[in-house]
């Protein structure tokens, strides 16, 4: 036996082919400390498979679960002014927004898309919380209003998931006046007569909580989102008095009639279906999106059973 090719080498041979770990295969869920396989969370739409906590998950990617067969077009919005108020703090904001385009691959912190989910047609919208914290500039306000204007041109429902702290300090005065003009866009699917669908998820505060997105015929919420104006720190600082347990949370909301809803994300598909067709007064959506077959189309069981 010769101990230096035999030993030696191979154990020479696997310390240097030895591969790293890459980080980002494991993601560890911020509510119970499992470590989950980013695939396997993947699947599950950025939902804990171990206690139910919803993590982020950005618009492109709840679109493409949510539309059938993944597929939808985005549908064009105005852009405005890049700087109005050449504001600048610690960094430039143009200089923050393109920090933000390059961390996130998208251009603004909504997505306004166009398709089909169960077969019916639909416009959805979806903020980005990992996009400046989703806040609400001119360009969400323009998305919110291009989003409007293409469900009232092609007669569709519009399905809107917000996700913000409020609204964007960069533009000042000119970010809340989106709250007005976002208002107008929805009083134009009411007069329309189009169905007003809110999903709010983690979490929906400040100026956008106090106009878009509480202004749907529906609202419905996700597990445990924080849906607030002033944060519950701010509030009991202000009256100093303790809160009661899961204050501003989706649960407590429900429970005291500001929500029509709680469903987790894997059940959101079918719940908009539904309650789509329903407020556009089509038939209940076919399982499968195959007919029930008839008497006549079920083959006889000699004829199964012939050679």
């Amino acid at each position: 036996m010769n101990w230096i090719t035999n030993y030696v080498r191979p154990r020479i041979n696997s310390i240097f082919s030895r591969r790293e770990t890459p980080d980002n295969l494991w993601t560890k869920c911020d509510e119970c400390g499992t470590m989950l396989f980013h695939r396997e969370l993947s699947d599950n739409l950025n939902v804990c498979t171990n206690c139910n906590h919803h993590m982020g998950i950005t618009p492109r990617d709840r679109f493409t679960a949510l539309f059938d067969g993944g597929i939808f077009t985005e549908v064009a919005v105005p852009a405005p002014v890049t700087d109005p108020l050449m504001f600048r703090d610690q960094k430039k904001y143009p200089d923050r927004m393109k920090a933000a385009q390059k961390g996130t691959g998208e251009n603004e912190a909504m997505l306004v898309a166009a398709g089909e989910i169960g077969r019916t047609p639909i416009i959805a919208a979806g903020q980005d919380f990992s996009f400046m914290g989703g806040s609400m500039g001119m360009y969400v306000g323009n998305a919110i209003i291009a989003a409007a204007e293409e469900a009232v041109k092609l007669k569709r429902p519009l399905i809107l998931f917000s996700a913000a702290g409020g609204a964007r300090m960069q533009e000042g005065i000119l970010s809340l006046m989106q709250m007005p003009r976002t208002t107008v866009a929805v009083q134009m699917l009411k007069e329309a007569g189009l169905p007003y669908i809110v999903v709010l998820t983690h979490p929906t505060t400040g100026g956008v909580t106090a106009s878009y997105a509480m202004l749907g015929d529906v609202h419905i919420a996700e597990p445990n989102a924080l849906i607030c104006f002033a944060g519950p720190r701010v509030i009991e600082q202000t009256i100093r008095e303790k809160l009661p347990e899961g204050f501003q949370r989706a649960e407590y909301l429900l429970d005291h009639g500001m929500l029509d809803r709680v469903t987790s994300r894997t059940e959101m598909r079918d719940e908009l279906i539904t309650i789509t067709r329903m407020l556009m007064g089509m038939t209940p959506a076919v399982k499968g999106d195959l007919p029930a077959p008839t008497e006549g189309d079920t083959p006889a069981e000699s004829d199964a059973t012939a050679p």
